[in-house]
């Protein structure tokens, strides 16, 4: 079956002012990244804050343009497209925001914050508008009186239900979850997972879903890809990545997990010094600056991909091979 989703070499660069020589500064927030998005499937994204998962997120819907590389939605490639032309595509690739109160209009009520997207994409009929307003919010289990009210008068959960609403409203097929839950509490956050696992399952939605908690990503997701300062470096189906990780770094973030037993022990993998800036970002394999299994080829190639299995890929030169730069 092909992919819904086919990210192909993305990349994203930031020019910043100049510094006080004059010269002009590049941030690689992508760096080269491909990946694959199924149908009904939901990939996970994780790594540490300011790795470029957003920015990618973003880039693959274009809310950011790209600098480089393709992003094909059923064979078609979108980044290729006129504004106009990909105007129908906004419709089929929505996103949930991390923070529910700040990507809410205060001014609007929640009934015309869901409406906006009905009218934005042609639909006339106001009947049809508020069948459909009040049906995707009892979907997503907001009160239909409520729906007159303004977002601040709702809680942390109710306003992120909001926004998945509005996510949805259009029918998309492809839906970006960039750490939907990382601001609600521990009981509210199962609640919003359980939505968006029954929610895949009667719509047949793709997520792309960011987060920092590995357990929420363990067990939402089908297959998990770990990235690093702009670069991916591993991606396999989840139990698999959890059972049995390659690459050091994702060896690290498991490992800082806590065992939820006391009678185990709990040995924690403890990386050297602060992740490089992105501004010069390490030669040869990104990663090499702060893992503990260096060698000398690390700082001068990059690592190529090395396939335990069809699904399983890692990026390191523990596994042999590297890319020509």
């Amino acid at each position: 079956m092909p992919p819904l989703v086919e990210v192909v070499d993305l990349r994203k660069q930031f020019v910043l002012s100049g510094n006080r020589w004059g010269e002009k500064l590049t941030v690689d927030a992508v760096s080269g990244v491909s990946l694959t998005i199924f149908q009904g499937e939901t990939l996970g994204l994780v790594g540490e804050t300011g790795c470029g998962k957003s920015t990618l997120a973003r880039c693959i819907l274009r809310l950011v343009e790209p600098t480089g590389g393709r992003v094909l939605f059923e064979g078609k490639d979108i980044l290729s497209l006129s504004l106009r032309d990909f105007h129908p595509y906004r419709r089929r690739m929505q996103m949930v925001f991390q923070d529910p109160f700040a990507s809410l209009n205060p001014r609007k009520t929640v009934f015309a914050i869901l409406e906006e997207p009905l009218i934005i994409h042609g639909e006339r009929n106001l009947r049809i508008r508020r069948e459909k307003v009040e049906a995707i919010a009892e979907r997503v289990g907001l009160d239909v009186r409520l729906l007159r009210n303004y977002p601040h008068e709702f809680s942390g959960g109710q306003r992120q239900r909001i926004g998945i609403a509005r996510a949805l409203i259009l029918e998309p097929e492809f839906v970006v979850c960039d750490e939907p839950v990382s601001a609600l509490d521990v009981s509210i956050r199962a609640q919003i997972l359980n939505l968006l696992c029954d929610l895949q399952e009667s719509l047949r939605l793709s997520y792309l879903f960011i987060a920092h908690d590995l357990s929420v990503v363990r067990y939402i997701s089908h297959r998990v890809a770990v990235m690093y300062l702009g670069k991916i470096v591993e991606i396999a189906p989840c139990e698999e990545l959890f059972a049995n990780p390659l690459h050091p770094y994702t060896r690290a973030l498991l490992a800082a997990l806590p065992v939820p037993d006391p009678s185990r022990p709990w040995k924690r993998m403890l990386l050297e010094g602060d992740p490089p800036s992105p501004l010069r970002p390490p030669s040869g394999c990104r990663f090499h600056t702060r893992c503990p299994e260096r060698m000398d080829i690390c700082a001068v190639y990059p690592p190529g991909a090395f396939f335990l299995n069809p699904e399983h890929v890692v990026f390191c030169h523990l596994y042999g091979g590297w890319e020509m730069v």
